[in-house]
């Protein structure tokens, strides 16, 4: 069954009496809204689209006009049609011209804060970005891989997940910068662990094992005797990892050994280390050394 033509001044939205200059301007901004490569979700945009160039095909040609006013679609010729279609075609061109370019959405960014371990080891967090700018705003929410090893400032792209884009354009990306918060004992250079660690001036002089603690947990470490404020002992494989896996090589941790030094000393304490410094200059320590060094121990371990 054949459409029913609707009358071509309704189809535009103008008057009977409307001049060249009204119909020009009611068909463009049909053609705009109508147009089915700004709506291809909107099948029936295209027949309605046929439609209003075929009003205006007619309406915009004087000769076309005036036969229509008297006998309406009566007239099966399409006189008047053909003469006026490179009129047609030039304003479907200007509005073409004049519709608006796709626009890329614009890329977000999200900060997100881990631990030391965490940057160390990897991890999985979940973030959440807010969407829309209403009282009320939809959340998303996305899973977040953090590799072994990611340093500050690293940055995860998420495709196509930034602000939606306009005309028709792509959406931006969604870009996550690791922030790794300061450690309280633990500093990285490289894939190196930095600490620093305060021994006794009794386990400086005399030696010790004590415990040191690494990312992994406390390990103890042997401090030989005669040991120098600043030394810096290698406690190998327990820095930060190099890739991903449990078998992966790793960095080492490089420990600074710092000295305290008894803020209050008894008598016998200052009598006993006036004693021993001034036989440190000697070059061989007499015979009792042994039991110097022995009552100096015993006074410092107190």
């Amino acid at each position: 069954m054949a459409r029913r033509r609707r009358d071509y001044y309704d189809v535009l939205g103008v008057a009977k009496d409307a001049d060249e200059a009204e119909i020009k301007r009611a068909y463009r901004e049909l053609a705009r809204k109508l147009h089915p490569d700004v709506n291809p979700d909107r099948p029936d945009f295209a027949e309605r689209f046929k439609e209003i160039n075929e009003a205006y095909a007619v309406l915009s040609d004087k000769d076309a006009r005036t036969r229509y006013d008297r006998w309406g679609h009566g007239d099966g010729s399409g006189g008047g049609v053909g003469s006026v279609i490179d009129a047609v075609e030039e304003v479907l061109g200007d509005v073409l011209r004049r519709r608006k370019p796709k626009q890329r959405g614009r890329d977000l960014r999200y900060t997100l804060e881990v631990s030391f371990e965490e940057a160390a080891f990897g991890c999985t967090k979940s973030i959440q970005i807010p969407e829309g700018d209403g009282p009320v705003k939809k959340v998303r929410e996305f899973s977040v891989v953090i590799p072994p090893g990611t340093r500050e400032g690293g940055v995860k792209m998420i495709k196509a997940e930034g602000e939606a884009g306009k005309n028709g354009g792509s959406a931006g990306d969604l870009h996550v910068i690791v922030r790794v918060k300061e450690h309280a004992m633990f500093r990285r250079e490289g894939h190196d662990v930095l600490s620093d660690l305060a021994i006794s001036f009794g386990q400086a002089a005399l030696g010790a094992v004590v415990d040191v603690a690494t990312i992994d947990g406390n390990v103890r470490m042997r401090i030989p005797e005669a040991t120098q404020p600043g030394r810096v002992f290698r406690i190998r494989g327990r820095g930060i990892p190099r890739g991903p896996g449990k078998n992966a090589a790793r960095g080492d941790q490089l420990v600074r050994v710092t000295i305290t030094v008894p803020s209050q000393l008894t008598s016998k304490q200052r009598e006993l280390i006036a004693e021993l410094d001034e036989l440190a200059g000697n070059d061989r320590l007499p015979v009792q050394k042994r039991s110097l060094l022995d009552r100096v121990r015993s006074l410092l371990d107190e």
